[in-house]
């Protein structure tokens, strides 16, 4: 039989890295990095070779499920499925109205255009103010002052990293994660060619990661410590007159309110709550400054603490005030080939972004971004009234493993009066569904990704065709959404072209006039270049400048204060942490990632452990608000003491759900003890690090 080569883009994490996959027949006969992939120029992480196991699992849905009268799932048509959808889902609507309807979007949306570029179709056809997504369970924060610093929520600068001479990295690990809004192949070779031209890089993280431990100097932030220490640094740059923003001063609203702001956040003041010395802050400070080529990233950890939308506006802060916004070497902005709103109307001019367009029925959340907070999803269908939601669609979602306080979420779900989930799973979440809608195998639908060449080390332009044929009778996802769309507004559903229409109509407006014709004949994309200084040209805010000192984050400073003064170091701290052979909860489902070592497993200094009577290999109970989980300790010194560790997206548990491999070694849950009233009221930020546990011997 014939073997055909394909070039892909892989779907499976931001890296978005080029793949080759040869295939006989119907079948995958190896998965290996594209080395003429002009953006990943060959790598591939375990991930990328885990597309053969999701395409082949046969745990993964092909055909509709319809719940039955017995709770269990039979197999239907199409048809079936939309006819059971409009009899149940559309009359709710008209009884109860538009906000009866929710909508929860998962991380996977993000890489499949069939679903981000057609979901606002269908939450615009529902009418809908209840709308929820993974944004608030990740990165919200960093859109959100993004988008007051800058004039838009994508507008979010990346480090240049070929070019960079100081990296200091906050709450990241590009190790394993490739990058977390900044796309970056093979961040390893990147690092150490960084680190072979004479470069540094500086890790502030409760853990020595994977990219802590490949870096210069690694530095044990207290977790939830970021803002003290941003701000202590922030103060050193004035305090000392190193604060020299260069040709961004022209450009820049509020300096001076910025210097009047920070006065209260000496370093001194702040070492003990971020568990960085003062000295060690007032060093950094300089060297930031004085380095030719410098950047401050801060990614996921920073963003999942109380003042996660503080820490993203401080360390943007810190490379506008040093002169390295914008400029080669430091952090800048990628110029994507198409969907970048920043590339498109008036150049330095726009509205800016607006917060609380609307706020949530029952706590009162502001509206950001659209969305409402995903923590309030369980609240908004157990509060009775006016505007009780009443249905729910999930697309590739799963918040009773990836949002806190699971199992509320769960109890939720099923007082539903009908939930409809669009999902390759049956997983912990879909599981409470009437109806599931499959979607397509990655390998049987094309690609090309809309966001991630907005957050790209590098500006390319990609697209990969579907490696085998679309199944006969299955829709496409943006096929799906658009039906959805029809049942409640035929006229929004029908005027929506399909996925090549709408890339090459961007292509052809974009920056570069591109069309898709033309991405579509090179061999593995088309190289537009580095980085490129984009200050004025980019900014969209009302005044065509750097918002340095937005109103609404200089009015979180006295929280930091309380919050400073509320400091403890005395118990134990919860995070997080991620592993490159896992990402979404559903990965735990494919068996080249599953193999080896047990890795759901608490992490913890051996001096915790004596302390607390517990030894390798042994069961830890964890509480935290009358919620516990049981854990198997692994100790590492790796870990600071009073912190312990456990991986995101486990407990395969559940009842009901077909996840067979997963099942095998379920693992816990950790967002189960996690208090969904915790957030970042600013963005709406679910607080899942640095909570305080208790732990102790099983």
């Amino acid at each position: 039989m014939e073997t055909l080569s394909h070039y892909r883009i892989c779907p499976l994490c931001e890296a978005c890295c080029g793949l080759e996959i040869r295939t006989q027949g119907d079948k995958v006969v190896s998965i290996r990095g594209a080395e003429q992939d002009v953006f990943s120029h060959g790598y591939i992480c375990p991930k990328g070779v885990s597309l053969k196991d999701l395409h082949e699992d046969p745990d993964r849905l092909r055909t509709p499920l319809i719940r039955q009268p017995d709770g269990s799932f039979a197999e239907a048509s199409w048809d079936e499925a939309f006819a059971e959808i409009e009899r149940r889902l559309v009359p709710i609507r008209e009884r109860h109205g538009a906000d009866a309807l929710a909508l929860v979007i998962g991380n996977p949306s993000a890489h499949k255009i069939g679903l981000l570029a057609y979901v606002p179709r269908l939450v615009k056809a529902l009418g809908t103010r209840n709308f929820f997504s993974a944004s608030t369970l990740d990165q919200m924060p960093k859109q959100l002052s993004s988008g007051l610093m800058f004039g838009h929520w994508l507008s979010i600068p990346v480090p240049d990293i070929e070019r960079c001479d100081l990296l200091l990295m906050l709450g990241a690990n590009p190790m394993v994660s490739n990058g977390s809004l900044w796309t970056v192949p093979d961040y390893r070779g990147k690092a150490k060619a960084m680190r072979g031209r004479g470069g540094r890089i500086v890790v502030f993280d409760p853990r020595r990661t994977e990219t802590a431990a490949q870096a210069d100097e690694h530095l044990a932030i207290r977790p939830g410590g970021d803002a003290f220490l941003l701000l202590g640094l922030v103060h050193t740059l004035f305090d000392e007159g190193l604060a020299k923003p260069g040709r961004l001063e022209e450009w820049t609203n509020g300096i001076a309110e910025l210097r009047e702001a920070v006065q209260p956040f000496a370093p001194e003041r702040m070492a003990a709550a971020c568990g960085i010395d003062a000295p060690t802050q007032r060093r950094l400070a300089r060297e930031l400054a004085a380095a030719g080529h410098a950047c401050v990233y801060g990614r996921l950890g920073t963003c999942t603490q109380r003042f996660g939308t503080l820490n993203s506006w401080l360390v943007d802060v810190l490379n506008v005030l040093t002169g390295h916004l914008d400029a080669p070497g430091g952090a800048m902005f990628p110029k994507a080939a198409a969907f970048a709103a920043n590339t498109t109307g008036q150049p330095a001019s726009g509205r800016g972004v607006r917060t609380a367009r609307h706020r949530s029925r029952v706590s009162g959340a502001p509206e950001v971004f659209g969305e409402l907070p995903i923590t309030l999803l369980a609240e908004e269908i157990e509060t009775a009234g006016d505007g009780q939601v009443k249905a729910l669609i999930a697309i590739a979602a799963n918040p009773v493993l990836s949002a806190p306080n699971g199992p509320r979420i769960e109890r939720a779900l099923d007082s539903l009066d009908f939930m409809l989930s669009l999902d390759i799973y049956l997983n912990e979440t879909s599981r409470h569904a009437d109806v599931i809608l499959p979607g397509l195998s990655p390998l049987e639908d094309l690609h090309f990704d809309v966001a991630f060449p907005q957050l790209s080390y590098r500006n390319h332009a990609r697209f990969s065709a579907p490696v085998f044929e679309r199944p006969a009778g299955m829709p496409g996802e943006w096929q799906t959404l658009l039906r959805l769309a029809a049942l409640f507004d035929p006229e929004a559903a029908s005027s929506m072209p399909g996925p090549e229409v709408l890339i090459d109509h961007a292509l052809r407006g974009g920056p570069y006039g591109l069309s898709l014709e033309q991405v579509k004949a090179t061999d593995g994309g088309i190289d537009l270049g580095p980085l490129q200084p984009r200050i004025p040209e980019l900014l969209r805010t009302p005044s065509g400048r750097i918002e340095l000192a937005p109103t609404t984050l200089l009015a979180e400073l006295p929280a930091v204060e309380q919050a400073l003064a509320d400091a403890d170091d005395g118990g134990m701290l919860l995070i997080g942490r991620r592993d490159v052979r896992s990402g979404n909860s559903w990965m735990h489902n494919l068996p080249v990632l599953a193999k080896g070592p047990e890795r759901c497993t608490l992490l913890m200094h051996p001096q915790d452990a004596e302390r607390l009577g517990l030894s390798n290999g042994a069961t830890a109970r964890l509480t935290a608000g009358g919620a516990e989980l049981l854990a198997p300790v692994e100790l590492t010194r790796d870990l600071r003491p009073g912190v312990v560790s456990l991986p995101h997206g486990w407990g395969h548990d559940l009842p009901g759900a077909r996840l067979g491999r997963a099942a095998e070694r379920p693992g816990v849950n950790m967002n189960a003890l996690l208090d969904d009233r915790l957030r970042d009221p600013l963005s709406g930020n679910a607080v899942l690090s640095g909570v305080a546990v208790a732990v102790e011997a099983a």
